[in-house]
């Protein structure tokens, strides 16, 4: 037994189960947590929260290690939900799964656990981390890729810093999927099959825009192309992001393929939709800014300017660019300009852009801003 204690950050899923295992096979002393960040009635049709704790009980009875269930609603509630309503009140769309890590998983659940005497925290993520030294002489804790390209999860985990990351264990980031679920299989967890949620973060398995309205009514406004025509209604603006196909509610018009319309453009100061029929250069573009943005440890590069990799939305593949800032001589300034070597499609504000150096990740920001490379 190495005698140190970790708190497994346990949601019902297989991944934090197989990780909770693990790390007992491992000689830790381990305690399940499971975090209800929501608050809702559990009759309703969406909410599993009662399911996923009946799930995280089970599972620990027969790992044998203690378990315990703890509310962060209003923590989440402050530092989350709120941020994202507003980001959308503002035209934006907002990755809720980035800020719960930063602010949830790796916030309250951390502090919770330090003040139980715990060495580590635990978490089902895919990805890794490496302790280095840096010139310096300095130790640092990177955050790597997981070993699985399909399940890697670094691109929700940007957001933290040193401090969390040298607590943390990642017990399955050196694992594909198909081994957690033998693993489970094996050792009779009835997580074992049990389906990954897709919900947002905490939010569950909803319908994102019937959710929304409960915050946002309705705000209808009209659905314009791009050279100004109307051709519909929309009901809010908040319910749409760029790029988006399915949902628009056109169809009908003559000349036009009504399964080709896209969202390219959302004005909020006349709440004005614009969409095009099929792909446009408008949905295009070869650079972004991003603000607060949040670097993990120290790149091994010491100029203002330097190539990397990155992805504006999860399970892109990496993509190549050039990294610079025009408001500050900084090395590593919190606003960010990155230009891509070919254009992207559908980068959004509001949504992050991470960087890696193959399979570090560098941290992300926030995108706040992108130029067209062929204008629309």
């Amino acid at each position: 037994m190495n005698g140190k204690t970790v708190v497994v950050g346990m949601s019902g899923g297989v991944d934090s189960s197989v990780s909770a295992y693990l790390l007992k096979q491992q000689g830790y002393n381990v305690i399940g947590l499971f975090m209800k960040n929501w608050e809702s009635d559990d009759t309703d049709e969406y909410c599993s929260a009662e399911q996923d704790y009946n799930d995280v009980k089970r599972v620990c009875e027969v790992i044998g290690i203690p378990y315990y269930s703890i509310n962060f609603s209003k923590q989440y509630m402050d530092n989350v939900f709120a941020q994202f309503l507003d980001g959308l009140g503002k035209g934006y769309t907002p990755n809720p799964d980035i800020l719960c890590n930063r602010e949830i998983k790796f916030g309250p659940f951390l502090e919770y656990a330090k003040k139980i005497g715990a060495d580590y925290i635990a978490t089902g993520h895919y990805c890794r981390v490496k302790k280095v030294k840096t010139d310096n002489k300095k130790t640092e804790t990177h955050l790597l890729k997981g070993i699985d390209p399909v399940k890697d999860q670094s691109y929700f985990l940007c957001g933290l810093g040193q401090e969390q990351l040298d607590r943390v264990i990642f017990p399955i980031g050196h694992l594909q999927k198909s081994q957690v679920r033998k693993i489970a299989q094996e050792q009779n967890l009835v997580t074992a099959q049990k389906k990954d949620s897709t919900g947002i973060c905490f939010i569950g398995e909803r319908k994102i825009r019937d959710f929304l309205k409960t915050y946002f009514g309705n705000q209808t406004g009209e659905i314009k192309t791009l050279d100004n025509k109307i051709i519909g209604k929309h009901n809010g603006l908040m319910y749409y992001t760029i790029g988006q196909r399915k949902g628009l509610g056109i169809g009908g018009l003559a000349g036009f393929d009504e399964n080709k319309w896209f969202v390219v453009r959302k004005c909020l100061k006349s709440n004005t939709l614009f969409v095009n029929n099929g792909e446009c250069d408008e949905l295009f573009t070869d650079n972004l800014v991003a603000t607060n943005f949040n670097w993990i440890g120290t790149p091994e590069w010491k100029s203002p300017e330097f190539e990397c990799y990155a992805k504006t939305r999860y399970r892109q593949p990496d993509q190549k660019c050039r990294v610079y800032s025009k408001s500050s001589n900084k090395v590593y300034p919190e606003n960010i300009n990155v230009e891509f070597t070919m254009p992207q499609r559908a980068i959004t504000p509001g949504q992050w852009v991470v960087l890696y150096d193959e399979d570090r990740c560098l941290g992300g920001g926030i995108i706040v801003d992108k130029n067209n490379n062929k204008g629309g």
